[in-house]
């Protein structure tokens, strides 16, 4: 495994993707990714969820195992589903299923608030990757997907938290849709790294949904992402085709 820390300090990029399963993790860890996440955002771009938020364990579990098949190389980290990480015990015994499954590591998302869960889990000898910023397990309760840091005392919080988080072990902190100079900030004041989504392009690397890069997942494309190809498209026309031959049209 690569040392990260390391990494920022040469001002090397960390690059960072999402695979749900075997193929998509092979042919990612093939590419030289630094980091595959089996992030719960499978419960929207796999399973057809609303947002993250009905994911379970169950499911995590399944496409964990499947991607660590197809991964060799990259770091494989998997997000631990909302009321998985209530209390530190409960967090430490998320995390040794997620290990068992093939897991390197393990996110869950909070900072400050999360201290004891991500000390308790560091401890345990498992690597950990923070996550803060804009939370989609709280979507529901925020009321949508907004930018973060626009306040000063927004912007308190989230230094705040990334402090947390180093403090407690973590080995990288995912900075989500908060605002850029934020993020700029946030990363010169700690010494792991940051990793963004939509969070501009100071941070220590990048990290994206796969279907959102490649156009896999049509419906709805986040504002900070552009497609590098088009998935969909070519599915549609595959099957079109399918559907011409087998007809005799």
């Amino acid at each position: 495994m690569k040392d990260f820390r390391q990494m920022k300090q040469r001002g090397e990029k960390i690059t960072a993707l999402t695979a749900y399963d075997y193929p998509t993790a092979r042919l990612l860890d093939e590419t030289g990714i630094d980091i595959i996440l089996v992030g719960d955002s499978l419960g929207m771009v796999v399973l057809g969820y609303q947002d993250t938020t009905p994911v379970t364990l169950e499911e995590m579990l399944h496409h964990t195992r499947a991607a660590a098949r197809g991964t060799k190389q990259a770091l494989l980290v998997a997000d631990m589903p909302i009321h998985t990480y209530d209390t530190p015990e409960q967090a430490i015994a998320t995390a040794k299923k997620f290990v068992d499954a093939g897991a390197q590591a393990v996110k869950l998302e909070g900072g400050a608030s999360h201290m004891a869960q991500i000390k308790a889990i560091t401890q345990e000898g498992i690597r950990f990757m923070a996550h803060i910023g804009m939370l989609p397990q709280s979507v529901r309760e925020e009321g949508g997907y907004r930018i973060k840091g626009r306040t000063q005392s927004e912007e308190e919080a989230l230094l705040a938290d990334a402090r947390a988080v180093e403090k407690a072990g973590a080995f990288s902190v995912v900075l989500e849709i908060v605002l850029a100079d934020v993020a700029k900030q946030i990363t010169n004041a700690i010494s792991i790294p940051t990793i963004g989504i939509g969070s501009g392009e100071h941070c220590d690397g990048q990290i994206l949904v796969t279907h959102d890069l490649i156009g896999l997942f049509p419906w709805f494309t986040p504002k900070f992402v552009s497609p590098e190809a088009r998935v969909a498209e070519e599915i549609r026309r595959a099957a079109r085709a399918f559907i011409e031959r087998t007809r005799g049209k």
